[in-house]
């Protein structure tokens, strides 16, 4: 883990402790290695330090390009070893990157909605995760992040850590559209059944 993803994560995680009410649900389900997909619902900006707060190791997140053409926070968000995609685009460059990251044994960290949600309600997943986990092997953690709204000061965030998929279990062959839209509900079922009460 990078010197500057931890230092960030802490700090950030301390400044987030104050100014909201949070809570850990399922950290038990959080793999003790890497080469997994963590993914979870995007309600705010926070959302990565929500996610990767109780996690050991580095996670490297796919981010819209338009972050890194932002001068300042596009240096710190590839000092934070995230990396751009070009959404709506294909970006088959991405994609490849995002494979070498879980079979190398890292853990890579997606939000599959592609967009925050403005009301909290779960939007519908894109097919990249499914795609991804299918050319890389790669189990997928889900992960519920659920909010008290309006989203303010002191408003209560309950971040819960599902169980793992196991690849096998996304019943995925040959990348056919049909096995990747089947996957891609799969795991936006499993998102939404940590956002209940």
């Amino acid at each position: 883990m990078s010197l500057l993803f931890r230092f960030g994560r802490g700090l950030l995680g301390i400044c987030m402790w104050l100014w909201h009410k949070i809570e850990f649900e399922g950290v038990k389900n959080i793999p003790d290695r890497g080469g997994y997909i963590i993914c979870s619902n995007h309600r705010t900006d926070m959302d990565p330090v929500y996610l990767a707060w109780k996690i050991k190791k580095q996670l490297y997140f796919m981010a819209k390009a338009e972050l890194f053409r932002i001068p300042v926070l596009g240096f710190l968000v590839r000092k934070l070893e995230a990396f751009p995609v070009e959404r709506g685009k294909g970006d088959t460059g991405a994609i490849d990157y995002a494979i070498n990251i879980v079979q190398s044994g890292r853990i890579l960290a997606m939000f599959p909605e592609g967009t925050r949600s403005k009301d909290g309600k779960l939007l519908k997943g894109k097919s990249g995760i499914s795609v991804i986990a299918s050319k890389s092997g790669g189990d997928v953690l889900p992960v519920g992040i659920k909010f008290t709204e309006p989203v303010r000061f002191r408003s209560k965030i309950v971040v819960r850590y599902g169980k793992i998929i196991p690849n096998s279990e996304l019943h995925i062959e040959d990348n056919k559209p049909s096995d990747i839209k089947a996957a891609t509900a799969r795991i936006m079922s499993e998102i939404s059944a940590l956002l209940e009460d």
